[in-house]
């Protein structure tokens, strides 16, 4: 049967998500050698995420999935969550485990995923309590015009020009949000909202939102990136630690099927969009 795990982690001390040949640590490895020793089963089960982060990228709403033996489960699901917490790191948790709906698919059903990133532009540098999760840059930043340059990369478009690109894999998305909010201790905070993100993605768009809000580029520089369609020098991929999964959000269980097929399908733009990109 399918489980599904909420899970958290602090990126720091992590080499990211996915397992990696010669014995770096991932938090997917911590977490599939728990579930072996805590079911006293000693295999290895495998799990399915919803996105993998990179090393130093933290996570607060990550999801993932694996397929255990129904009688595993009767035996061991009640006290699943408990004895996770007994055998885990502390810098990783899992917050639940429960049975999925038929067709859940932790990666294909997700409709959205939701990052935030946080950067501070104070001339001290960052509170010492937050270094792992906040970016220091040492310039003032606008964040009206950091929000006025997010406008032209909202929407469906080629992001080829912030992604590393992979061998056979689009790097077409569909931007659903992106705006800056500068909180009450003068951490900027950017909310970064797309249906799936290509590799260096958000930290290649927080770079180019970055070079705005210090007055280095216009607002309409980044714009006229992603319409080239090719990497650009001067778009610079932010450090991990200001990184973090917020959310992974999934349709009605009776939409799961048909959301698996649609995450399947390679896109492509429609051929009435001008191949320059966008508006």
């Amino acid at each position: 049967m399918r489980v599904r795990l909420d899970i958290s982690y602090a990126g720091t001390d992590f080499s990211g998500w996915a397992r990696q040949p010669g014995g770096r640590r991932t938090v997917q490895q911590e977490i599939e050698d728990a579930l072996g020793v805590v079911t006293r089963t000693g295999r290895t089960f495998e799990l399915t995420v919803a996105g993998r982060t990179d090393a130093g990228v933290h996570a607060r709403g990550q999801v993932a999935h694996a397929d255990l033996p129904r009688e595993l489960w009767a035996g061991h699901g009640e006290h699943l969550v408990r004895r996770l917490a007994g055998r885990l790191p502390k810098d990783v948790r899992v917050w639940r485990a429960a049975p999925a709906p038929p067709h859940f698919d932790a990666r294909f059903s997700a409709t959205h995923r939701r990052y935030a990133y946080r950067v501070t532009d104070h001339p001290g540098g960052v509170d010492p309590l937050l270094r792992d999760h906040v970016l220091w840059h040492n310039h003032p930043l606008d964040e009206a015009a950091m929000n006025e340059a997010a406008g032209a990369l909202l929407g469906e478009h080629d992001f080829a020009a912030y992604c590393r690109r992979r061998e056979g894999a689009t790097t077409i998305r569909t931007l659903r949000e992106l705006r800056w909010e500068r909180r009450p201790d003068g951490v900027l905070e950017a909310t970064v909202v797309a249906d799936a993100f290509c590799h260096n993605m958000v930290r290649s768009l927080v770079g180019a939102m970055l070079f705005v809000g210090d007055g280095h580029r216009s607002p309409e520089w980044p714009g006229r990136v992603l319409a080239a369609r090719v990497r650009d020098s001067a778009v610079h991929v932010v450090r991990p630690h200001g990184l973090t999964l917020e959310e992974v959000g999934y349709p009605p269980d009776e939409l799961l099927a048909t959301r698996n097929r649609e995450s399947r399908n390679r896109r492509t733009l429609p051929a009435a969009v001008p191949a320059a990109g966008c508006c």
